[in-house]
């Protein structure tokens, strides 16, 4: 189970806060052959984000809009929250079939300027 500050502490060790990053869902399949193993099967922009006090998660979303989340507009909200809000699950809503995803790693890609967090199913 990945929390906030997990997400913090990734974000500023891997990209060093780099606020023109954007947010990017990438999904993991199981690997046919070996299940065991995980396999990349693309990523999507995330569109935006709740912060659900009453179910203490940080829930990204895709919905297809337009609109992208930036780390720059990520980063400075997390960081004022407080130590309990700290502790609040990810989690990602795809879409109806894939909704209350957990998210399972983090990753970057420097040439595209995309920092990726990734589910599973």
């Amino acid at each position: 189970m990945k929390v906030i500050i997990d997400l913090i502490e990734d974000i500023r060790e891997s990209i060093a806060n780099a606020e023109t990053y954007r947010l990017m869902a990438g999904l993991l399949k199981e690997d046919g052959n070996d299940p065991s193993k995980l396999v990349y099967a693309g990523e999507a922009p995330i569109n935006g984000y709740t912060i659900d006090h009453e179910a203490k998660q940080l829930r990204f979303f895709i919905d297809g809009s337009e609109n992208e989340v930036l780390i720059g507009d990520l980063i400075p909200e997390l960081l004022i929250l407080d130590m309990d809000a700290m502790m609040y699950e990810l989690r990602l809503d795809v879409n109806a079939q894939f909704s209350d995803m957990k998210i399972v790693g983090f990753g970057k890609n420097d040439e595209e300027q995309r920092y990726v967090i990734f589910i599973k199913i």
